[in-house]
């Protein structure tokens, strides 16, 4: 690993937005080409895509600049996640073909890497802004347009406790693919433990999850990018809603438990998953297709009670060590 960080865009039959963030980052990479590398995965586009790509090649001939070619169209997910395995530099930073993008945000990646050598995760603050209307959107949890309402830029805190605090605040913000720089290594570890990531729209989390725990994480204070909403890959497929709310954030936070995060984290947030879930989203998957809508909420359903015995359990545990002195030695029985 002689380079420190590879710049992945995973892309489809964009070949003009490519285009448009192949010049933004010849620009933004300038001065640091000794450092970086450019990976292009092309998703079996059918477009100009493969003539951008050399026509940047041969643009960006003194940076190292790789790209690989689907044999067929083998879905976003697993578009992105062949980025990341891609990767032979220490760091990874996964951008979408269409995110802007402000010009510094190169400059302080590089900067922030080479301070903090223990660094595991770095997540990029972003505002939003919708498709349509143009006006700033942020998740209702969050006041102002800033999506991780946390700053740790010194990279002292606890990786486990931030990753919580932004997670629980909004799923949308630690999903968002360009937001995140990784530890080449540890994602790559997590891909490897959970191989069925690729088929989980919300499996960025996880590895952002996994990442955090185990070593440095920096939030930034200051906004990189924007995130524009409305235009998720996931949206355009039919029943991603009802699997997003009712199976793959659960399977995530089932992963995450599996992976150092405690219990009570994990079924607080499934509880959270509960009660905010769109019941429209499953009663129109029930008229739709109404196997699979059944076959999705019923473990869901199980999951959701387990967690309410678990949550109640510990309230009650807690409870009891206020007036018990023995109480306290029961926690070596709890799971």
């Amino acid at each position: 690993m002689n380079k420190l960080l590879t710049i992945a865009i995973p892309t489809y039959n964009r070949a003009e937005l490519l285009d448009k963030q192949l010049a933004w980052l010849a620009q933004a990479i300038i001065g640091f080409e000794s450092d970086c590398e450019i990976f292009v995965s092309d998703n079996c586009s059918s477009d100009e895509t493969q003539e951008v790509i050399k026509k940047w090649q041969t643009n960006l001939s003194d940076i190292t600049f790789k790209f690989s070619r689907n044999s067929e169209n083998i879905g976003v997910m697993r578009n992105i996640i062949h980025c990341l395995k891609s990767a032979t530099t220490k760091y990874v930073w996964t951008i979408g073909d269409d995110d802007p993008i402000q010009d510094r945000a190169v400059a302080y990646v590089i900067s922030q890497l080479k301070q903090h050598e223990d660094l595991s995760l770095l997540f990029l603050n972003f505002s939003g802004r919708n498709q349509i209307t143009g006006e700033p959107v942020h998740p209702p949890t969050i006041v102002g347009n800033r999506w991780f309402d946390v700053d740790s830029e010194d990279g002292t805190g606890d990786g486990k406790a931030i990753f919580e605090h932004c997670f629980a605040k909004s799923v949308g913000a630690v999903i968002f693919l360009t937001a995140s720089v990784y530890r080449t290594d540890l994602v790559q570890r997590a891909l490897q433990i959970w191989q069925e990531a690729e088929d989980n729209w919300i499996s960025l989390a996880y590895l952002a999850g996994y990442c955090a725990a185990n070593g440095r994480t920096i939030v930034t204070k200051d906004t990189y990018l924007e995130c524009i909403v409305g235009v998720s890959y996931w949206q355009k497929e039919p029943k991603s809603a009802l699997l997003m709310q009712y199976k793959h954030l659960s399977d995530v936070l089932i992963k995450l438990e599996e992976n150092g995060y405690s219990k009570q984290f994990c079924r607080r947030m499934i509880l959270k998953n509960f009660k905010e879930a769109n019941l429209k989203v499953f009663l129109g998957a029930l008229r739709r297709w109404p196997v699979f809508a059944i076959q999705t909420i019923v473990p869901f359903l199980a999951l959701v009670g387990m967690s309410v015995f678990d949550v109640v359990a510990t309230k009650e545990l807690k409870m009891a060590e206020t007036t018990d002195p023995a109480a306290p030695n029961l926690r070596k029985y709890e799971g």
